[in-house]
């Protein structure tokens, strides 16, 4: 079994909470998440709210992109309640086309990815053929498996990242 990273990120404060004087509430020192004046929270990372989506990525999840190319699995999991920011942080924003930066954790994991796979393809003089068949229209009608080895396990090791977000 795989290691397990927990990581949380404390989101800005959105305009309408901004406009009506919200305080925050938490303070987040490394690895620490500080509520009121003595509650504290370790984590494997923990980001405030000036915390740009490149320092979480490259942090939590820039490592997992690279091991999923070399063949083993990896997970990022977002975990929050409504508005705690699980959006922002994997997509960055809400509109079709966002500059680089503004980019969340889904758009720099694709670009990445595809990067990693050309970079091995253009190495190995060999074409690299990517499926998404959780995407695919005609997934409904499959069964989809996962595949295991002899012994059960579904690769040499997983890395996973258990985002609060």
């Amino acid at each position: 079994m795989g290691e397990v990273r927990v990581a949380v990120r404390v989101r800005p404060f959105l305009p309408k909470e901004v406009l009506h004087n919200h305080q925050l509430c938490v303070r987040v020192v490394p690895d620490t998440v500080i509520l009121g004046s003595d509650r504290t929270f370790s984590f494997d990372y923990a980001f405030g709210p000036t915390a740009r989506h490149a320092q979480v990525y490259k942090s939590c999840v820039k490592p997992l992109v690279a091991s999923l190319v070399d063949g083993y699995n990896a997970t990022v999991f977002a975990y929050g309640q409504t508005g705690s920011g699980k959006t922002y942080t994997l997509g960055g924003g809400h509109v079709a086309y966002l500059p680089e930066e503004e980019s969340g954790i889904i758009g720099r994991v694709a670009a990445d990815l595809f990067v990693l796979l050309g970079e091995r393809a253009a190495d190995a003089r060999a074409a690299v053929d990517v499926r998404v068949d959780l995407l695919d229209i005609q997934t409904g009608n499959k069964e989809l498996h996962i595949r295991e080895d002899d012994r059960g396990n579904t690769g040499n090791t997983t890395h996973s990242v258990l985002g609060c977000v």
